[in-house]
């Protein structure tokens, strides 16, 4: 098999990363990655991409909802494989032992991540959505739900597996932490009523993913 030799990098970003994903319930994955500029590239869009879904915030125990973090996944998931399509083979080369690439690790993920918790629990929430009283709200109809407490610990353990992948792609492409953001100063110290230019274009972002995923959720459903 033909590996890799002399692959042209990009610009930013190191030559070299040491890649590691815990797999819930499963185990780790891991592996030296050489990103060729077309993994750096798939790297920032996919990273931007999980930056700006609930998918990497943690769920509190008495927040959050978790249809809306399950719809998130959902569009993650669809958006992730049009990156590896656009991409192509560039992605996915053929490795030496011990190396990771971009497509090894999109690929784990969704597989091994993400398709079993939307194939467990899309179709029962699904199911419980569609027992909700006339009237009843639906976040509190969500909450009394016997089985909420299982699927929010299941969401939280692949938001550990996002999490550490976004940290990975932060670093192939050589940009700066877009998860833990400071908290933007209060309207009184920056003399404004509304939130800075930046912050409110990641909630435009997240409002128009967060109605696109349930559009999708229940085409699907």
């Amino acid at each position: 098999m033909r590996h890799r030799q002399g692959r042209r990098r990009g610009p930013g970003g190191p030559a070299q990363v040491t890649a590691k994903l815990t797999i819930p319930f499963v185990g780790e994955i891991s592996g030296t990655w050489e990103p060729a500029d077309a993994e750096r590239s798939a790297a920032w869009e996919l990273y931007l991409e999980l930056v700006t879904r609930v998918s990497v915030e943690e769920l509190d125990p008495d927040e959050g909802f978790l249809r809306e973090a399950l719809s998130s996944l959902y569009t993650f998931f669809n958006t992730t494989r049009e990156i590896l399509r656009r991409y192509g083979p560039d992605v996915a080369p053929p490795l030496a032992p011990g190396h990771v690439s971009f497509g090894v690790l999109a690929v784990t993920v969704l597989n091994r991540v993400l398709r079993p918790l939307l194939a467990q629990w899309h179709p029962r929430l699904t199911a419980y959505e569609s027992q909700r009283p006339p009237g009843r709200d639906p976040v509190e109809h969500e909450r009394q739900w016997e089985h909420v407490q299982a699927l929010r610990t299941e969401i939280g353990a692949v938001r550990e597996t996002l999490v550490s992948l976004a940290r990975t792609l932060q670093e192939v492409a050589g940009v700066s932490d877009l998860i833990d953001l400071p908290a933007p100063r209060s309207p009184r110290s920056s003399g404004s009523g509304h939130p800075p230019p930046q912050v409110r274009g990641v909630l435009k972002v997240r409002e128009a993913e967060i109605g696109l995923g349930r559009q999708l959720i229940g085409l699907a459903a």
